[in-house]
């Protein structure tokens, strides 16, 4: 179908058919066209593609693929026929994992490409749109009770005790106490770092730069950091020159302490948000902490003031940080 060219719309890459004009014409133009992808998108994009796509349908051209090819592919997909485990090189693997999550994420990612194809009228249709397939995760996100809260927090209190290393403790903490994403508190810098407003300058997320506020839970967990000399990460690692990735090591104890066996990093981020919205903020407040940034939510988003975002973040932050055993003195993040 689609040769060995690929080419990109704003949500994705897309693979062009063998018929296009000029080899790279449209790869050259697509690039040019919407927002631009966030580098880790761009890779899991790509790696999609590249691992279940064009295996799957790659001989094939555009326009011959039909209704029961998708639906075949997503059944495929599911099944485990593209999962592989494979060495490529020292110390570097090649894992592709098969199952409903990633065949969702597949099939996300060739509409978009049939969707760039019709833009510049390779195809007239879509057939993605009417297979008889799932495309979204319908259900409901998990987030953490109270009780629950109470029980990670605990679980926190006790790996600290038993000598668990202090960053990871600290790594988690911040998932539960700000709601960002996995890798914008491993990956964060002292430079996107304002302790004296209380505030996170994110330079490059999922949804591009972000200013998250800051509860005082999370500015005293930061405070207590003591900066590494030839490292701007507030996280570094404790060999070579990247960021701390060890906190995977403690996860599977931390659910076992806590009785929470579904619980990842990213129910935490679900947490805050329910946490903020069940206090009553305004959502475009519970937006602003969580660095939410969609079409139809950023113009919104853009008329937050930082001010009512700054004590919506405090709020609940401080609601998360009680239960955990975390009570925080109430003063300014001032110094």
């Amino acid at each position: 179908m689609f040769g060995d060219q690929r080419f990109g719309a704003g949500c994705g890459h897309v693979v062009a058919d063998q018929a296009a004009p000029r080899r790279g014409q449209l790869s050259k133009l697509a690039f040019g066209i919407g927002q631009p992808m966030q580098p880790l998108t761009k890779q899991y994009t790509l790696s999609r593609i590249d691992h279940h796509i064009v295996p799957l349908l790659g001989r094939k051209r555009l326009g011959d693929i039909r209704i029961p090819d998708v639906e075949q592919f997503a059944k495929d997909v599911t099944a485990g026929k593209t999962a592989k485990d494979e060495k490529v090189g020292p110390r570097k693997r090649i894992i592709v994992r098969g199952g409903e999550g990633a065949a969702r994420k597949a099939l996300r990612d060739l509409s978009a490409m049939f969707s760039f194809a019709m833009r510049y009228e390779l195809i007239d249709r879509n057939p993605v749109d009417k297979a008889a397939v799932r495309k979204t995760d319908n259900q409901n996100e998990r987030y953490l009770s109270v009780e629950e809260v109470q029980r990670l927090g605990e679980a926190f209190n006790q790996l600290e005790a038993e000598g668990a290393n202090p960053k990871a403790i600290a790594i988690s903490r911040l998932w539960a106490l700000t709601g960002c994403r996995r890798n914008e508190i491993a990956e964060l810098t002292w430079s996107e770092v304002d302790l004296e407003r209380g505030f996170l300058i994110l330079r490059s997320t999922k949804t591009g730069r972000s200013v998250r506020p800051l509860g005082m839970a999370a500015v005293e967990i930061l405070r207590s950091i003591a900066k590494q000399d030839g490292s701007d990460f507030v996280f570094p690692s404790t060999t070579g020159e990247s960021f701390y990735q060890g906190t995977k090591k403690i996860w599977p104890r931390v659910k076992t302490l806590a009785e929470l066996p579904d619980v990842t990093p990213h129910t935490l981020r679900h947490t805050m948000g329910s946490t903020s919205t069940s206090a009553g903020q305004a959502l475009a407040l519970t937006g602003a902490i969580l660095g939410h940034k969609n079409p139809r939510s950023t113009q919104i988003y853009a008329h937050v003031q930082m001010g009512p975002a700054k004590r919506a973040a405090e709020r609940s932050s401080g609601r998360i940080a009680a239960a955990m055993g975390r009570p925080v003195r109430k003063k300014s993040a001032r110094r």
